[in-house]
């Protein structure tokens, strides 16, 4: 097992190829457990709050697949569940440094205090965040997590480094049930000056994973989601997968 103080402990899938997680690049993406919200209408619920459901994956051979595949990849999405509520985040980008490749971390922007962090470090260079709906809505689209007022808070602060660093920022909003074109306009009013707001069509919850910028374009069966040796405790043939929807399991090829 890899240490917990580092997020390899807690890297639990990977899509070994996605053109449709960072515009305009062909990515790797890799699957964080845990969340720090709630949200009712949540496509990776599993993933996001019943991690210990799924077996962490063997760190060297994710890192043999990087090794191997940097050359023919253009960056690696991080995402979840929710990567900014792992602690062992930062340790974890900074050893993604040694495969050479541009790093997008997906984020429900509930921790400007942890992506200021890895600006300033230069541990990724971008950054797609979710804007929920209207603030006074937060409490409803995220499971009562988090208030009407410390949402804007906390979304306010992303805004403002996004203006700092505006080529660093995604925004993206999906459309939940719960959501009017109002809504979805006021959201879109929040961001600053110059972003677009990427609107999702929301798919009702079916999987254990699902795409992060495009909902429609993840293939589920080229999700790793646990060790693949037979030799590792935690493997497939050593621990029955207890996800909502089993998940076709790919080896980690070069």
């Amino acid at each position: 097992m890899e240490n917990d103080k580092n997020a390899w402990g807690n890297l639990r899938g990977l899509t070994p190829l996605s053109l449709c997680d960072w515009p305009g690049r062909a990515s790797c993406v890799l699957f964080m457990g845990g969340c720090n919200l709630r949200c009712p209408t949540c496509h990776n619920a599993g993933l996001a709050w019943r991690p210990e459901r799924h077996p962490v994956l063997f760190g060297p051979d994710v890192r043999g697949f990087l090794k191997k595949r940097a050359a023919w990849l253009d960056g690696i999405v991080v995402t979840g569940g929710e990567p900014m509520a792992d602690p062992g985040l930062l340790p974890f980008l900074d050893d993604l440094r040694a495969f050479g490749l541009p790093v997008k971390v997906d984020t429900n922007g509930m921790r400007p205090d942890v992506l200021l962090e890895i600006l300033n470090r230069g541990l990724a260079q971008a950054f797609s965040v979710d804007v929920k709906g209207p603030f006074e809505l937060y409490p409803q689209l995220t499971g009562d997590a988090v208030s009407a007022t410390t949402s804007k808070a906390l979304l306010s602060s992303i805004f403002g480094l996004a203006e700092q660093h505006p080529e660093a920022f995604m925004f993206r909003l999906t459309h939940v049930p719960l959501l009017t074109e109002t809504d979805v306009e006021t959201a879109r009013g929040y961001l600053p000056a110059g972003f677009n707001l990427t609107i999702q069509n929301y798919i009702a919850p079916g999987g254990m994973y699902a795409a992060s910028d495009s909902q429609e374009g993840r293939t589920t069966g080229n999700v790793v989601h646990g060790p693949h040796r037979r030799s590792h405790s935690q493997s497939p043939q050593g621990q029955r997968h207890q996800g909502p929807h089993p998940v076709q399991e790919a080896r980690l090829q070069g």
